[in-house]
């Protein structure tokens, strides 16, 4: 059964469609476009996509959606970015899945896949999710309407860097589960105070359909908060964590001998013993949370724990990989913020070897950025770093903090680091590699593996 045809997607977003055709996916990015796909055309401030048509279809599209007149077969709306929002909000009403919103400062990515994988492991084939972070105004839309129409579950990361934002996210996809996995110092440039980005974060509750359950992170000093976000809207609230007032609990947490971890954990009167594949106490807090939403949408537990012993690192987010000269990389090179550094930070204290630590700098801090920065050298020092190299102007501060306590090297920019790093990794090394997205550590971490870079329109 096709994902939607032509006259289908012209009754969601009110276009007139040029020919019958099917399509098996959506696409917004003409370079990701493949057979059977809908080219969604849209026009920004950097480019319009109605000028890559020929290459969508020369890559295999079957149709598009277009705001101005084109040969190719076609459905023609007054607004290519509405009509996809149209086409994200005709797929979450034709669909009849549990549908679970992921949202925090730290970790949605991570516990986003890591549910995906949990669902994914009793229900095969019949639970979707949101791809890369398309969790934006433009992707969670797009994420919506790649659902297949008789998926079991469906699972959406949604973000924000302002108020309000996730209101308008939460509307559209109106989840039955919605999480929370962290709150923490992120783009705070947008926000006062921790507790305004909480609240930016509750808004995930607003969007819960009847008999919805709120997962709320009970370790968090915005616990309170959260929960008052979500009375309103939830009939059910479920905290998870490490103290033993938690709803969903780790009762305990022991390092395995393969680097993940070991854990004993309590959800009311069961008890699930598990191996995780990915080290660190943060990850541990997303299983917790990823085991209360496959609890909540009636799945199983222990295929779910087995799933978590499986997962892989993802690329920029904990993937590890080993250099040509033997050293290990953690690549973290996705984002930053001060207690995802610190969690990462954490992860690195606990291998064995000498520590190298490439970090850049964290971005939409506002004006307590230099604060932030400076506050790394306590958890760079616990971490045991040998030699840190520091990348991006706004690590000044943090490079007169460990002046005559850490060696390191402080450069402009990526180009630079990745110059400077061929004369620091020694093999057996351990690396960590973390930074603001913005910064483009993500190339030095393909330097590292030897990876060929690509090119595209």
């Amino acid at each position: 059964m096709s994902l939607w045809t032509a006259q289908e997607i012209a009754a969601a977003t009110g276009g007139t469609a040029s020919a019958d055709f099917a399509v098996s996916g959506v696409a917004f990015d003409s370079r990701e476009v493949g057979p059977g796909d809908l080219f969604v055309a849209m026009s920004g401030e950097a480019t319009d996509g109605h000028r890559f048509l020929d290459q969508a279809f020369g890559q295999g599209a079957a149709g598009a959606l277009v705001g101005n007149p084109t040969d190719h077969p076609h459905v023609r709306v007054a607004d290519s970015f509405h009509a996809l929002e149209d086409l994200g909000r005709a797929s979450r009403a034709r669909t009849q899945a549990t549908i679970i919103g992921v949202t925090g400062s730290v970790g949605k990515t991570s516990a986003k896949e890591a549910l995906y994988a949990a669902l994914e492991r009793g229900w095969r084939g019949a639970v979707h999710r949101s791809v890369k972070s398309y969790n934006n105004h433009t992707g969670v839309p797009l994420s919506l309407a790649r659902m297949p129409r008789d998926v079991r579950a469906g699972v959406f990361e949604m973000g924000m860097n302002h108020a309000g934002e996730l209101s308008a996210l939460t509307a559209m996809v109106r989840p039955h589960i919605a999480i929370v996995t962290a709150i923490a110092p992120a783009h705070t440039e947008f926000f006062p105070d921790e507790s305004a980005i909480a609240d930016a974060k509750g808004e995930i509750f607003q969007g819960l359909q009847p008999g919805g359950t709120a997962i709320i992170p009970y370790d968090s000093p915005h616990r309170d908060r959260l929960i008052a976000a979500a009375k309103p809207y939830a009939d059910r609230i479920v905290t998870f964590g490490f103290h033993p007032a938690a709803d969903i609990r780790a009762v305990e947490a022991m390092r395995g001998a393969t680097g993940g971890s070991f854990v004993t954990a309590k959800l009311g009167d069961k008890e699930l013993n598990f191996t995780l594949s990915q080290p660190g106490r943060h990850w541990v807090s997303n299983a917790l949370a990823v085991l209360a939403a496959v609890d909540a949408a009636g799945g199983d537990l222990g295929l779910a724990g087995l799933a978590l012993a499986e997962l892989g690192g993802l690329a920029g987010r904990g993937a590890r990989f080993r250099t040509a000269n033997g050293a290990l990389v953690i690549d973290e090179s996705y984002n930053a913020n001060p207690a995802s550094m610190r969690a990462t930070l954490a992860v690195l204290a606990e291998e064995p070897g000498r520590h190298v630590a490439v970090l850049g700098e964290m971005r939409e801090l506002g004006e307590d950025s230099a604060d932030y920065h400076a506050a790394l050298a306590e958890p760079i020092i616990a971490a045991r770093v040998e030699r840190a190299l520091l990348v991006g102007e706004s690590m000044a501060p943090l490079a007169a903090a460990l002046e005559g306590r850490v060696d390191f090297v402080h450069v402009p920019d990526a180009k630079a680091a990745r110059e400077a790093l061929a004369d620091i990794i020694a093999p057996d090394d351990v690396v960590l590699i973390k930074g603001s997205n913005g910064v483009g550590l993500s190339r030095v971490v393909a330097a590292l593996r030897g990876d060929t870079p690509t090119g595209g329109a």
